[in-house]
């Protein structure tokens, strides 16, 4: 698998799975595939075990297939030319990574990292060329994937002009939360960041500064604590409220 790292001592382990009984496949593109595309599938796929901080594949690295997460969650990193690299997307179980640069023709636009332990099978190009044939479908749910992306995207952009950073972080969180939310025996819920300040900041379209600026003032108003990588959230409501704040800008 060109661009994975793969290291003799310390890269990751590979187990058998299953596309028949994937808990994931009913929540991405490959739901379409019938029983005997789902053979084809299923004996095309290589599945691997990644623990956090792992690479996928490289920015850079030309597209020879595409990935579908199983469990876990990948952040998708891109480097500047200064050098700084940060996440500019989340990928959770159900999601496909790489059928841009598969269907633009052109390398990976960023590094694909894993954040916490995960499970991701890889399919080849010409295994997928092959699928895209037998059923047309399948480009077809691509195809809306992309669409609901790039309507993502443009969100985003407005929200970034349009709307109080505390709002766009809070409801960061909200998002966050049932993945790596916990509630305590006081009833408070931790969430415990798989991600970095500089991180959040290139999620929410700001400057690092001004997300310490607003991380301050929920900090203030007792709505969320940030200690480290860790943020402990007294009460649910008040964030939910300055999440709220999305909808009334």
């Amino acid at each position: 698998m060109s661009g994975t790292r793969v290291a003799p001592d310390d890269g990751p382990s590979r187990r058998p799975g299953n596309c028949f009984t994937c808990q994931s496949r009913s929540r991405s593109e490959w739901c379409s595939l019938d029983r005997e595309d789902l053979a084809l599938l299923n004996r095309a796929k290589v599945d691997t075990l990644f623990s956090p901080g792992q690479i996928v594949f490289h920015q850079g690295s030309p597209c020879e297939g595409v990935y579908c997460v199983e469990q876990g969650t990948i952040g998708l990193r891109r480097r500047a030319q200064d050098g700084q690299s940060v996440i500019t997307h989340l990928f959770h179980p159900g999601n496909t990574m790489g059928y841009v640069s598969y269907f633009s023709g052109r390398p990976h636009s960023g590094t694909a990292e894993a954040l916490t332990d995960a499970r991701v099978c890889f399919i080849r190009r010409e295994a997928l060329n092959s699928l895209l044939q037998r059923n047309p479908a399948l480009g077809y749910r691509f195809m809306g994937t992309l669409a609901s992306r790039l309507g993502d995207a443009e969100e985003e952009k407005v929200e970034a002009l349009l709307h109080p950073l505390r709002a766009r972080i809070a409801h960061l969180l909200l998002t966050l939360k049932d993945r790596f939310g916990r509630v305590d025996e006081t009833g408070a819920l931790s969430i415990e960041l798989p991600i970095s300040r500089q991180d959040i900041a290139a999620l929410v379209g700001a400057r690092p500064e001004s997300v310490s600026r607003a991380i301050k003032h929920l900090e203030d108003g007792d709505v969320a604590h940030f200690r480290g990588r860790v943020v402990v959230v007294p009460d649910l409501d008040p964030l939910m409220d300055a999440a709220e704040l999305l909808d009334e800008a």
